[in-house]
C-alpha cells in the first residue's frame, strides 16, 4: 500500500514538471521566429510599377480574361489600369505596346458592345426576290437611331492613349469607371496567365513592364460526361 501511495505522489509531481517543460520548449521554438503568413503578399492580379523616383505609379495593370480559348492573333483586349501622379505638376501619360497594333482610350460602353450584325437589304424580300412595296420613299429614310452602333475600333470616342493626370491625383481606367484602355490587334495569340508588354511614357520618362492576362477566380466547369446508350439486345446471343 505504501508503494502505491509513493508512486501516485511521484506521478503528481512529474506531470506538472512535464507540462512546464513542454511550454518552455514551445515558447523557445517560437521566440524570434516570424510566421510564414506574415510576409505573404496578397495575390492580387495586375502589375504595379513606378517611375520618376516614385512620382508616378501604375497600379493594377491587367489585361481582361479572354476565356478558356484565350486571345487569337488580331483580337482586341481590354486593359485595366490606374495611373497616379504624386508630383506637384500635371503629367501626360502615353501608353503603347509592342504586342498590339495600337492602344486606344475609349468608353466602356463602346469597348464592351457587340459588333453590329449584318441585316438583310430592304430591297429584297425574305425569299430573296425584290418586292415592289419595299422601294424606298423620301419618308422612309433611316433615322439616326437606326444606324448601327460603332465597333470598339471605330468608336467616335476612341483616340490615342494619352491621358493627362492633374497634380497629386490619379486616373482610373477600367470597367468599373466610364473609360478604359483597349489593345487593338494583338500580334499573336495569348492565353490566360501570359503577359503583354506595355510602355508608359510620363512626359519623356518611359517605363516598360509586362502586364499579366487575368486568370479566372474559379475553375472552369467540367464538361458533361458522355453517356453511352445500350439497347436491351446488346450482350445477348443471336437467336
Amino acid at each position: 500500500m505504501r508503494r502505491s501511495i509513493r508512486g501516485s505522489r511521484r506521478a503528481a509531481v512529474l506531470l506538472p514538471g512535464i507540462a512546464a517543460a513542454a511550454g518552455l520548449l514551445l515558447s523557445g521554438c517560437g521566440a524570434g521566429q516570424i510566421s510564414e503568413t506574415a510576409n505573404k503578399v496578397p495575390s492580387i492580379q495586375g502589375a504595379n510599377i513606378q517611375a520618376g523616383d516614385g512620382k508616378y505609379a501604375v497600379r493594377g495593370a491587367l489585361v481582361a480574361y479572354p476565356g478558356v480559348e484565350g486571345y487569337q492573333a488580331g483580337d482586341n483586349a481590354l486593359l485595366n489600369v490606374v495611373l497616379y501622379n504624386d508630383s506637384p505638376e500635371p503629367v501626360t501619360v502615353t501608353i503603347t505596346s509592342p504586342d498590339a497594333r495600337e492602344v486606344v482610350l475609349t468608353t466602356v460602353a463602346a469597348a464592351t458592345s457587340p459588333s453590329p450584325s449584318a441585316s438583310p437589304s430592304p430591297e429584297q424580300s425574305p425569299e430573296g426576290s425584290p418586292s415592289p412595296d419595299d422601294s424606298p420613299s423620301p419618308d422612309d429614310s433611316p433615322s439616326p437611331d437606326d444606324s448601327p452602333s460603332p465597333s470598339p475600333s471605330e468608336s467616335a470616342t476612341g483616340g490615342p492613349a494619352r491621358i493627362e493626370i492633374p497634380a497629386f491625383n490619379y486616373v482610373q481606367l477600367n470597367t468599373e469607371g466610364e473609360q478604359v484602355l483597349q489593345l487593338l490587334g494583338l500580334t499573336e495569340a495569348r492565353l490566360a496567365g501570359q503577359n503583354v508588354t506595355l510602355s508608359f511614357e510620363f512626359d519623356g520618362e518611359t517605363i516598360t513592364a509586362p502586364a499579366p492576362i487575368a486568370v479566372p477566380l474559379t475553375p472552369a466547369p467540367q464538361p458533361s460526361p458522355i453517356i453511352e446508350r445500350h439497347t436491351e439486345y446488346e450482350g445477348e446471343g443471336g437467336h
